[in-house]
């Protein structure tokens, strides 16, 4: 996966936490604008989240972002 969807996963998780608190639940939709500009950049996303860790559709964005750095050993 992309440093670029990497880094935006874990800005978007943790504003979402931020403004809603840690029950907030989110789709991999959240990582992306209410375009395909990226449709590239969103099958990434898309394989991740449903073929990879076969996450339902809507996640705890607390969730999200642990499965996340479990998964690319990312620390932030």
């Amino acid at each position: 996966m992309r440093q670029s969807l990497k880094l935006k996963i874990i800005e978007v998780c943790d504003r979402k936490i931020a403004e809603k608190g840690t029950k907030v639940g989110l789709s991999f939709y959240a990582f992306f604008a209410n375009k395909n500009d990226d449709p590239e950049m969103l099958m990434e996303a898309a394989e991740w989240w449903i073929k990879t860790h076969r996450l339902d559709h809507f996640e705890k964005a607390e969730k999200s972002k642990l499965w996340f750095k479990t998964s690319f050993n990312v620390s932030f």
